[in-house]
Formats: structure tokens, C-alpha cells, sequence
């Protein structure tokens, strides 16, 4: 095996800067909220960096955070995923984000990429990389939609003609509400236990998925901030934020994972949306542009469905 801070190292860098980058640029996007740094550390090893920009201009609340931490034992919800790592150490770090903008046309959406290590007696005996974006729209447009997995399948097109349809089928199948019968949103990509490519391209896809995330959004941000909104438009937000809050504690295993392994829970729970309602019961009028949502939250394939422009 290679040696494990051979692998972590470079990863770490890139993660660091990469948070570095993104904070940034929606500041910058933003044009008015700046991002607050809490650096923590876990006692049984490790830390991070949770950033979270509040009540700017076009976000509500951004929360871009970086991890590195290690245990001494996998957590059930990790040796459930790969049962013969049971009983091994671990390090996993990576960088996540959620936002969630003022204006309902504005799409809520989420970016992780994260390396994990297994190890026994200090040796590497496994290591992945895992992670992709997706988008939760509201009030779907479907040349945003368009753009977003364009974004997507141009960049995971140096890695194989197979790979974007292979992770734009994972997140559909990942970020889906069994309860519910629909999915999260429109999707994006979603990989985990990447590792066959060995380090080097899988690392380089790691980049490729982090570093496209931006290339995805600003564009969004710009058609869609200042779009005018009124009361309706808000609470209609407010309540498919709800579907986001139940995705997020019933089925993410990141979410899972990082509370089992004692994680810290405030930066655990920072994707979770400021301000949300529910409603029992609540159906769309008939032919609505709430009603509209429901023909976007299921698998499609948007680049042949949706017109070039």
C-alpha cells in the first residue's frame, strides 16, 4: 500500500483551497454577506473550518465547510458499507456545501467531494474518494436545468463517455425521498467508493467535480436573483425546503455518519435551511407553477428531453 499522508497531502490542499475558492466567489456573487469562520477541533483527532455566510444579498444562508478527522473504529453506518473494513481506523476529510438563496427562482443546491482512509496497525489497507452536485429548484427553468448537467457531463467527459450517465444515475437513485416517491430535485452527479482508476485519475475527478461546481451555479445566480417574488412564491419555498430537511435526517449517510462517528453537530446540521414550514397535506392547484415542480422530481434524462438553446 502507499503510504497514507502520500494521499492525504495532496488531497488536504486541495480541499483547503478549493473552500478557499468557493467562499470567495459567492461572496463575491453575493455582493453584500461575508462568510464567518469557526474552526473547531474533534477531541478523538482531527478538525475543521465551518463557514457560514447569513443574511447577505442573494443567500440566506450559505454554509461552506471544510473537515479532516479520524477515529479508531468505523461508526455501524460506515462497516455496514464495506463490512470487511469492521474494526479499522479511519481519516476522512472533504469539503461540503449547501446554499439557500432569498429567491424562491433561485435553486437551492449541494456540493460535497471527501477522500476517506481506512487503516490497521498505521497501514493504508483502503482508501476512496466519493462526492458531485445536485439542484433542489423550486420554480424549475429549463434552460437552467440544461446548463447544470451540461456542466456536468462536460466535465466527467475526459474520464470515459460512460461516467456522466453512470453518476447522473447514481444521484438520481442517491437523492431520492423513498418516503415520498420523488426525488430531491433535478439531480447532478453522485459517486462514492471511487478507487478503481487508482489515485491519480480518481483524485483528478475528485478536482474535476469540485472545481466544476462554480462553473454550474454563478451562471444560475445571475439569471435568477433579482427575478421579482411575492408572498406565494416564499411560502411555497418555505415548504419544499421541508422535503430538503427530511432527505437530509432520514436518509444522507454523510449526515448519518458524522453523527455516529461524534461528530460535531453544528457543522453537521449547517445544510439544513434557516427558516422552513410544513403543511399536512398540501397539494399545488391544478396547472400552478408549484404544480409544475412535480414533472421535474423524477429521473429524466435532461440533455436529450430538454431543447438546446
Amino acid at each position: 500500500m502507499t503510504d497514507s499522508a502520500a494521499h492525504a497531502g495532496p488531497v488536504r490542499d486541495f480541499l483547503t483551497g478549493l473552500q478557499d475558492r468557493i467562499c470567495s466567489a459567492l461572496e463575491q456573487a453575493d455582493g453584500a454577506g461575508r462568510f464567518e469562520e469557526d474552526a473547531w477541533q474533534r477531541a478523538e483527532g482531527g478538525g475543521g473550518r465551518s463557514r457560514v455566510l447569513k443574511a447577505g444579498r442573494v443567500f440566506e444562508q450559505a454554509g461552506v465547510g471544510f473537515s479532516d478527522v479520524s477515529g479508531s473504529r468505523l461508526p455501524p453506518s460506515a462497516s455496514a458499507h464495506r463490512p470487511e473494513l469492521a474494526g479499522a481506523g479511519w481519516r476522512a476529510m472533504g469539503v461540503s456545501l449547501v446554499l439557500h438563496p432569498h429567491n424562491p427562482y433561485l435553486p437551492t443546491t449541494h456540493m460535497n467531494v471527501r477522500f476517506f482512509q481506512a487503516q490497521r496497525d498505521g497501514e493504508e489497507v483502503a482508501w476512496w474518494f466519493g462526492g458531485g452536485f445536485d439542484l433542489t429548484p423550486f420554480y424549475p427553468f429549463d434552460e437552467d436545468v440544461r446548463h447544470w448537467h451540461e456542466v456536468a457531463r462536460d466535465l466527467s467527459q475526459p474520464f470515459g463517455e460512460e461516467v456522466y450517465p453512470r453518476y447522473k444515475q447514481h444521484c438520481d437513485e442517491y437523492f431520492h425521498l423513498k418516503h415520498r416517491g420523488e426525488t430531491r430535485g433535478v439531480g447532478g452527479l453522485f459517486f462514492d467508493d471511487l478507487h478503481e482508476w487508482g489515485f491519480d485519475r480518481c483524485f483528478a475527478y475528485q478536482q474535476a467535480v469540485g472545481n466544476g461546481f462554480l462553473d454550474a451555479y454563478l451562471p444560475l445566480i445571475e439569471r435568477r436573483h433579482g427575478t421579482p417574488f411575492g408572498e406565494r412564491e416564499r411560502e411555497f419555498q418555505l415548504y419544499r425546503r421541508g422535503r430538503y430537511v427530511e432527505f437530509n435526517l432520514v436518509w444522507d449517510r454523510g449526515t448519518l455518519f458524522g453523527l455516529q462517528s461524534g461528530g460535531r453537530t453544528e457543522s453537521i446540521l449547517m445544510s439544513l435551511p434557516p427558516r422552513v414550514r410544513f403543511e399536512y397535506a398540501y397539494q399545488p392547484e391544478a396547472d400552478s407553477p408549484e404544480a409544475r415542480l412535480d414533472d421535474y422530481l423524477r429521473p429524466r434524462d435532461w440533455l436529450s428531453e430538454l431543447p438546446a438553446p
